[in-house]
């Protein structure tokens, strides 16, 4: 841990404070209260969780994404929402996943319900990366493999692009066999738009062999991802998954395979907020030197 000033500690403590008891409070709530209450406990319990790691990683680097922006921290939560619906509407195609309980409501109900719980989402990702990130393990991999090699980096963008594209329309057209793609095309395409906008980009560090945000993204994603499937489990309304092929080893509601999505979807939630963010606003993952 890092030293720092007197109110940043008090703040810290507060923001954890505030995070656990939220998490205390609704987790079981959320496993043992009988007949709907996911739709409304889920809110809270994840915006529990966000306060608790936030306040964690200030404890740990003297500063946290609600720190030091805090306008751009509660900007993450409206990002959210349509950066989750994407995902819906490409499952309206896909059928991976499927809400029980979804039919108790009306349809106006089920959207404002749905948009509420959508809206953690990033939050939650950035957080359990901004933690990872601050752990002394994720160092070694500040000095990894450098990726483009010079070149063309015009067609660097368009190979991304056409890739992603071939992986989008495969996934809509052979559902059954493709739908892993719905994962990783996202990817594909908005790396080279951030690169053409002049916005921060995966490749912006991997060219200098800085492999800390790509793990860090990965872990904080399996993070959520394992809370998201835990916290599920015993929920209602709850979700469950129809995956083709890998059905097998469940972890929770959860093929283990499908764990793997985790890891893209991270790195889509950050393309999407680097789009969105202006520039200057340190968040996600700031660098190493403004948390040290």
């Amino acid at each position: 841990m890092v030293e720092f000033e007197p109110a940043a500690r008090r703040s810290a403590r507060w923001t954890l404070g505030i995070g656990v008891l939220s998490i205390a409070v609704f987790w079981p709530l959320n496993w043992c209260l009988e007949g709907d209450r996911t739709h409304i406990l889920f809110f809270p319990l994840w915006l529990g969780y966000v306060l608790a790691v936030d306040g964690l990683v200030q404890f740990r680097t003297g500063t946290s994404l609600l720190r030091r922006a805090p306008r751009w921290f509660v900007a993450l939560f409206p990002l959210s929402v349509p950066s989750w619906w994407l995902f819906e509407w490409f499952n309206e195609r896909l059928q991976n996943w499927f809400y029980l309980g979804a039919e108790r409501f009306s349809d106006v109900e089920y959207f404002w319900y749905c948009t509420l719980s959508f809206s953690t989402v990033v939050p939650a990702v950035f957080e359990s990366a901004e933690l990872v990130r601050s752990l002394p393990f994720i160092e070694r991999f500040a000095r990894g493999p450098r990726f483009p090699r010079g070149g063309d980096t015009a067609l660097y963008r368009i190979l991304l692009a056409s890739t992603g594209l071939a992986m989008l329309v495969a996934t809509l057209l052979w559902p059954t066999y493709c739908y892993p793609f719905v994962w990783t095309s996202v990817v594909f395409l908005l790396e080279p738009a951030c690169l053409a906008l002049g916005r921060r980009a995966f490749t912006d560090d991997i060219v200098r062999g800085d492999w800390r945000p790509w793990f860090s993204l990965w872990i904080g994603g399996l993070m959520c991802g394992f809370f998201w499937e835990m916290w599920n489990i015993w929920s209602y309304p709850k979700w469950i998954y129809h995956v083709p092929f890998v059905g097998f080893g469940k972890v929770f509601e959860m093929p283990i395979l499908g764990y793997l999505g985790y890891l893209p979807f991270a790195m889509e939630l950050y393309l999407i907020a680097q789009l969105v963010i202006p520039r200057g606003a340190a968040i996600p993952l700031a660098p190493r030197s403004a948390v040290s």
